[in-house]
């Protein structure tokens, strides 16, 4: 059967369910509508504009590199991607407990989760001598690593699971938070531990004190990798560097993506050592365009921001302002916060409809503030590090009141 559209049908698959804005400008922590409104940006692309939209050191780069070579392929070399590893590698490895002196770039946060899954196994094949097609991975419920078929088969969202299996095998659930639980499911075939050091999609879920560090004590008693999700939760977005090391630890490998690309370009990484990357050989793993030099350039530009610190002082300046604000919603129309860093979560009380996330959403667009629910009744705030605190107190002062109504 062939079907074919009418006239009238819009050309965009509707896996997205968007406010109803159409953005023609953006700069720093503000964007533009068609019709010229202006709207403060309190989503920043789910951290992928961490340093706002088109940061001027970031767009030079890229303008310095599109007049020169944008793609090769990782069939020839080109003149940015080893800077980039080494400034990478650099930039992870100052003060870390464990070496950080190599990197496999990619393009998407789904990329960096897939190449980690297969390094592990790989890894455990190889080095922890786990016996073939046998390799298990301790994952979190509530995680969101992707939407590639291997992630959504462990994934605990019915609507991010339901209707798209078979699934990949080799991986056990347990949950977040639950240390005891994790070091239970370790058993001799487990090759590592994946799990985003703050939950983004679940709704900024924090874990309690002292649980990063005991998940590192469980993979060094069992001689398994340490695997941290830091592509939401990395870069600045908590006030540090990786929210792993902000807890007090370290992982074995770190999954990076989203603010590394600028908001200009896809770009991810996966950085360990060598003793760990270098299971992965020429022709068992690659990427057309991961490690193109467009996107390493301005992937150095990024780098540079993050190594200078002012950005990482700025949130950590304005993250009190944040949780403080956001705490004081709780009874008057929210019935939970979390967060930490530039980062928070809102659970919104039950209201007249009952996607009541996406009714505040509608009314904080129609004040000028652009924000997005999560699972129906959660907001999540995650501005860019440019935002100023009195922009920040204003978002914040607007949100109470569209809360308090709702009450």
């Amino acid at each position: 059967m062939t079907l074919t559209a009418g006239p009238t049908a819009d050309p965009v698959a509707h896996n997205y369910h968007p406010l109803p804005v159409t953005v023609t400008d953006a700069h720093g922590a503000w964007v533009r509508d068609v019709e010229g409104r202006r709207y403060l940006d309190l989503l920043a692309g789910y951290s992928a504009l961490n340093f706002g939209h088109r940061h001027p050191a970031l767009v030079a780069a890229a303008h310095r590199q599109l007049d020169r070579v944008t793609l090769t392929s990782r069939a020839f070399g080109n003149e940015q991607l080893g800077p980039f590893c080494a400034e990478l590698a650099e930039l992870l490895g100052r003060d870390a407990v464990r070496p950080m002196t190599t990197v496999l770039p990619m393009n998407t946060g789904a990329e960096a989760v897939e190449t980690g899954i297969k390094l592990a196994r790989k890894w455990g094949y190889e080095v922890r001598g786990v016996p073939p097609g046998r390799a298990r991975i301790v994952v979190a419920a509530g995680s969101f690593h992707g939407r590639t078929t291997t992630v959504v088969g462990f994934s605990t969202d019915p609507s991010a699971r339901d209707g798209f299996g078979p699934f990949t095998p080799g991986f056990d659930v347990v949950p977040f938070g639950d240390a005891p639980a994790l070091r239970a499911a370790i058993g001799p075939d487990t090759v590592a531990v994946l799990i985003e050091p703050v939950q983004g999609e679940a709704g900024v879920v924090v874990p309690p004190p002292g649980y990063l560090p005991a998940v590192r004590a469980a993979c060094d008693e069992a001689g398994i990798l340490f695997v941290a999700d830091e592509v939401q939760s990395g870069l600045g977005r908590t006030g540090a560097l990786l929210a792993t090391r902000a807890a007090g630890t370290e992982a074995d490998v770190y999954l990076l993506g989203k603010a590394l690309g600028g908001g200009i370009v896809p770009l991810s990484a996966v950085v360990s050592d060598a003793a760990v990357l270098d299971v992965l050989r020429p022709g068992q793993h690659g990427s057309t365009f991961g490690g193109n030099p467009l996107a390493c350039a301005v992937g150095r530009a990024v780098l540079a921001l993050l190594a200078e610190g002012s950005l990482l002082e700025r949130a950590r300046a304005l993250a009190p302002v944040l949780q403080e604000g956001v705490a004081g919603m709780v009874g008057h129309g929210a019935v939970a916060v979390r967060g930490t860093g530039l980062w928070a979560g809102i659970d919104v009380a039950p209201g007249a409809r009952p996607d009541g996330g996406r009714e505040v959403c509608e009314q904080m667009l129609r004040r000028g503030f652009l924000v997005k629910d999560t699972h129906g009744a959660t907001i999540r705030l995650s501005p860019p590090l440019v935002i100023t605190a009195d922009e920040l107190r204003g978002a914040l002062d607007a949100l109470a009141e569209v809360l308090a109504a709702r009450t």
